[in-house]
């Protein structure tokens, strides 16, 4: 059974056109649109509210008093789960991969600051991560509360419906749209829009968060479409991943600065960041071309840039003397 999502976002989110950053791309000044989805509101915005509408109804429906999801220490997901229990009046436990003490910056400031509760689970894999979420609410329940286990990254089935309702959104916002880029992480966000739009229409660029994500994606859409998802269906760029999920690319530094200085948009070193530098690689070598209507799907995650060392130097060093 699937319950009806509670409310906690804005929508619909604005759709942008992006002229000057099109133009530095090397697309025509009608071709690119920036879909803002980092301005959903709550919690300092991002994609995860779409998801977590669904996933945080289906809580409340159950009898949920306590909700528990795992990520990485700057975790997006995490923060907007310890938002969306502040103003639901629920308790949160976040399980975070790694240890105290090594930032307190970016989304950690502002998990604290919602009133989140931290358990760290040192350096471990996803099967370890998820290990950790299970004792946690193992260890709830026996203290008689009623804990719900949100899944990483807000990915799944039902999450992914948040996303199907974005694409429906972008086809009446822009109709005769050739792509939306988005950056491709724990696979929700994409899958919702291949739902929505089709697996020609939808460009994820892997930021190296799943070793797998066109496997999460194909299984998260395939519920909530009849069309064929298949992983050879799928247009997944995995050129963008660098070093690893925390890496800086220098790619990234730069689509950073581009979208800064042509549209006065802030993107983030893990996710959007990566989803431009993916774009303009896409322009590069021709799978999007000029002439195209292109939507970049602007997923948030600005908290994670303040919590990215090697991002906030570079975007330091961009400032000259006087």
């Amino acid at each position: 059974m699937t319950h009806p999502p509670v409310p906690l976002g804005t929508f619909p989110t604005p759709l942008e056109p992006a002229p000057r950053l099109a133009a530095a791309l090397g697309l025509g000044p009608e071709d690119l649109w920036v879909k803002r989805d980092d301005l959903t509101g709550l919690g300092g915005g991002g994609n995860k509210i779409r998801k977590l509408e669904w996933t945080v109804g289906a809580a409340l429906a159950e009898g949920a008093d306590t909700l528990v999801t795992t990520g990485a220490a700057q975790s997006n997901h995490a923060r907007l789960t310890a938002a969306a229990a502040a103003r639901l009046g629920l308790d949160v436990v976040l399980v975070l991969r790694g240890a105290p003490g090594a930032s307190r910056s970016g989304n950690l400031a502002l998990d604290g600051l919602f009133g989140a509760r931290l358990a760290w689970a040192g350096e471990v894999g996803q099967a370890g991560l998820d290990a950790a979420a299970a004792e946690v609410c193992a260890r709830l329940r026996a203290e008689g509360r009623r804990p719900a286990l949100i899944p990483f990254g807000g990915s799944g089935t039902l999450g992914a419906r948040g996303y199907a309702r974005c694409g429906e959104e972008l086809r009446g916002q822009l109709p005769g749209l050739r792509t939306a880029v988005v950056a491709l992480g724990s696979g929700g966000t994409m899958a919702g829009l291949v739902a929505a739009l089709g697996t020609g229409s939808v460009l994820g660029v892997d930021v190296g968060a799943l070793a797998d994500p066109a496997a999460a994606v194909v299984a998260f859409a395939v519920p909530l479409t009849s069309q064929e998802v298949t992983a050879e269906r799928l247009r997944v760029r995995r050129d963008q991943v660098g070093a690893g999920y925390a890496a800086l690319t220098d790619p990234v530094a730069e689509a950073l600065r581009l979208a800064a200085r042509t549209e006065g948009i802030v993107l983030d070193p893990t996710y959007t960041g990566r989803a431009l530098a993916g774009l303009a690689a896409a322009v590069r070598d021709g799978d999007v071309r000029p002439g195209e209507k292109t939507v970049f799907v602007h997923t948030g995650g600005l908290p994670g840039l303040f919590g990215h060392p090697a991002a906030v130097t570079a975007a330091e060093e961009g400032a000259g003397a006087y």
